[in-house]
């Protein structure tokens, strides 16, 4: 898993509450495994027209946001169904952080074990930072994860919780199997030890 440290780039605003996995990734697109190729299905039935040409209404088909790192939107992102395919399709499309009041629990969870920031803050601070973001390329917003602050274009840090664990996760790049091969050495011996004690089982 890519390592989060720090990360300044462009943040869409999308002032919708109730985001549900099924908008942020639809059904028909879960035929996959892979963790690649669902961006260009990211929010696809809000980004497309019946015909599959772009809605030039929606933010992520519009400059400078196809390039948004960023996602700003309102309370309880990521509710419905347990699909982790939303992050996948998510990280896909280049975003790497996504604030917002409030987050259903699973998508939360989720998004952390691929390598996505969410970020809880209060709804009238997500309205600033959407206000920001819709000036454009030149205001960008960063994420320190290290010292836990989001950064206005004007300068204004913004304090933000995370769990020390995650934490710790996203700034080493581990996802569950980054943490469970942090402990092979231990493995290794306990193998060696089962394997010596009871040669026959392996034979």
């Amino acid at each position: 898993m890519k390592t989060f440290t720090t990360l300044t780039g462009v943040a869409a605003p999308l002032p919708m509450a109730n985001v549900d996995t099924d908008k942020i990734i639809a059904a028909r697109f879960l035929k996959t495994i892979k963790r690649s190729g669902l961006g260009k299905n990211l929010f696809a039935d809000m980004r497309y027209k019946a015909d599959g040409s772009e809605n030039p209404d929606f933010v992520l088909n519009q400059e400078p946001y196809r390039h948004a790192e960023i996602l700003i939107a309102y309370e309880n992102f990521g509710c419905g169904s347990s699909r982790e395919h939303a992050p996948w399709a998510l990280l896909d499309f280049g975003i790497r952080c996504v604030i917002a009041p409030d987050f259903a629990d699973i998508f939360h969870n989720n998004s952390f074990k691929n390598g996505i920031l969410p970020i809880k803050l209060p709804r009238e601070i997500c309205e600033q930072l959407m206000a920001d973001a819709k000036m454009g390329a030149n205001a960008r917003i960063s994420i320190d994860l290290e010292r836990q602050v989001v950064v206005r274009p004007n300068g204004e840090e913004i304090p933000f919780d995370v769990d020390p664990f995650r934490k710790h996760c996203l700034l080493n790049g581990l996802d569950d199997i980054g943490q469970t091969l942090q402990h092979a050495p231990a493995i290794d011996d306990y193998e060696a030890q089962r394997r010596a004690a009871a040669p026959w089982l392996f034979a």
